[in-house]
């Protein structure tokens, strides 16, 4: 069966960097959206990053951009999400999603297959 496994979260002070992986097991199509989403106690899931295994075409929530990256290894199935210039409000659990649709829509629903999550601490 699919399985999404997260790793690399932590804990960081502002500013300071972070590599989270997600290894993906039993999906091998091309043809997938694989999206990076976190949640903060209280607050709504949020749509971080994602990336279309065929085309590589990326997305950013307005929030991260410029300072996370999103990036797959193929030969490994495995996605990563670099996060640099962390600040306190990305504090919350990451997950990695894969959705089977045709392009990246951002939204949570369309994401089937979802990973443990990995919690994110980022102190000022």
């Amino acid at each position: 069966q699919v399985q999404l496994v997260e790793s690399g979260g932590g804990s960081v002070q502002a500013g300071g960097s972070l590599r989270l992986s997600c290894a993906v097991s039993g999906y091998t199509s091309r043809r997938k959206c694989m999206g990076w989403f976190r949640q903060a106690p209280g607050t709504e899931r949020e749509g971080v990053a994602s990336i279309y295994d065929y085309s590589g075409i990326t997305d950013y929530a307005d929030s991260v951009k410029g300072r996370f990256t999103i990036s797959q290894d193929r030969a490994k199935n495995t996605v990563y999400l670099q996060m640099n210039g962390l600040k306190p409000e990305d504090t919350a659990m990451y997950y990695c999603a894969a959705s089977g649709l045709s392009y990246c829509s951002g939204e949570g629903a369309d994401f089937g297959y979802w990973g443990q999550g990995t919690q994110v601490t980022v102190s000022s």
